[in-house]
C-alpha cells in the first residue's frame, strides 16, 4: 500500500486468496487490484499482459499455486519477455503444515532457480520484506518473493541491512551459519545457544537474495566451517547454491547442509511440529552443528 500510493503503475493480483488481508488494498486502490479467481495460470498471463503495458505487477497466492502450477507461464510469458512481474508466494516451507504436502512449499527454490533472469528473494523477517520491496521497485525485473505467514517478528531492529548480500548478525571467525527465510528465527536462537555453550565462535548470517547470488569471497574465506540451514529440500536449495559458490571460488572449508531430505513428505502438523520432526528446530540444530564441528 505504501508503494501503490505513490506509484499508480503498481497492480496487485490475487488468485482468490488473502481474505482478511487484501481488502484494505482493494478499498483504497480499486483500479490497481484484480481478483483473478482460482485460475493461477491465467493470472500469470494477465500479469504479463499488464506488464507489457507498463504496469508493475504483483501476483499473490499460496506458495505452490503461483509457482509449480504456473511454471510454463512464468517461463514463457514473464521471463522470456523480461517483464517486471513479482510472484509473491505466501506460506513458504512448512507454514501450511497442517494442510499437508499439497500446500507445503519445500521445493520451490529449486524449481524456480533455472528460469532465466528470474530474481529469487527469500527474506527472513518483516524488515527484510520491506527492503525486498524497495529493491523490486528500484531494480524492476522478473522476481520470485518467498514469504512465511506465521506472524514472524524482526530478528534484530537493524534497518541498514544490504538485502542483496550476506547480512552478518555478529562477527566470529570459526563457523559461519547461513540461513534464508523464516527458519532464520530458529537459527538465531541456535547460534545464541552455541556461542554460550561451546565457545564464542559462531557467526550468524541471513541471505535474502538467492539469485543472483552476491557473496564476496573475502567475506567467507577465513571460516573453517560453513553450515547452511533452510526449510526447503536439500535438493537444489540454499545448500546447493552455497556449495556451487564454494566450489567455483575454490574455497577450502568443511560444509554442512541442513534441510529437508529428498523424500515425499507425508506428515501433517504445525510448523513447529514438522520443524522438530526434520531436525530444524533450534534444539536439534544445536546438536547437529556441535556434532559437525567437534567430530
Amino acid at each position: 500500500m505504501r508503494l501503490a500510493e505513490s506509484d499508480s503503475s503498481i497492480m496487485f493480483l490475487t488468485g482468490d486468496l488473502g481474505f482478511g488481508v487484501v481488502e484494505n488494498f482493494e478499498k483504497h486502490f480499486p483500479k490497481q487490484f484484480l481478483n483473478c479467481g482460482v485460475a493461477e495460470q491465467n493470472m500469470i498471463g494477465m500479469a504479463a499482459g499488464l506488464a507489457s503495458e507498463g504496469k508493475r505487477v504483483f501476483v499473490y497466492s499460496i506458495a505452490n499455486f503461483p509457482t509449480f502450477r504456473c511454471l510454463e507461464q512464468i517461463r514463457n510469458d514473464i521471463c522470456y519477455h523480461d517483464f517486471p512481474v513479482t510472484i509473491v508466494s505466501i506460506g513458504s516451507g512448512f507454514s501450511y503444515g497442517i494442510l499437508g504436502y499439497t500446500h507445503q512449499a519445500i521445493e520451490d527454490i529449486a524449481i524456480m532457480r533455472p528460469l532465466p533472469g528470474l530474481r529469487i528473494l527469500s527474506p527472513s523477517d518483516p524488515l527484510e520484506v520491506d527492503q525486498c520491496l524497495d529493491l523490486i521497485i528500484s531494480k524492476p525485473k522478473p522476481t520470485y518473493l518467498r514469504l512465511g505467514k506465521n506472524g514472524e517478528s524482526n530478528l534484530i531492529n537493524n534497518p541498514t541491512r544490504d538485502i542483496e548480500k550476506l547480512n552478518f548478525f555478529n562477527k566470529r571467525r570459526k563457523c559461519l551459519i547461513v540461513s534464508t527465510g523464516t527458519i532464520s528465527e530458529e537459527c538465531k536462537v541456535a547460534v545464541e545457544v552455541l556461542n554460550s555453550e561451546v565457545e564464542d565462535s559462531f557467526c550468524f548470517a541471513t541471505i535474502s537474495q538467492l539469485k543472483p547470488l552476491v557473496i564476496e569471497k573475502r567475506d567467507v574465506q577465513d571460516f573453517e566451517f560453513i553450515v547452511t540451514i533452510e526449510e526447503h529440500s536439500l535438493a537444489g536449495g540454499l545448500g546447493s547454491i552455497v556449495n556451487d559458490f564454494i566450489i567455483s571460488s575454490n574455497l577450502k572449508m568443511s560444509v554442512l547442509n541442513i534441510g529437508i531430505p529428498d523424500e515425499v513428505q507425508h506428515l501433517l502438523g504445525s510448523t513447529n511440529y514438522l520443524r522438530k520432526h526434520y531436525g530444524l528446530d533450534s534444539q536439534s540444530l544445536v546438536k547437529k552443528i556441535k556434532n559437525f564441528i567437534l567430530q
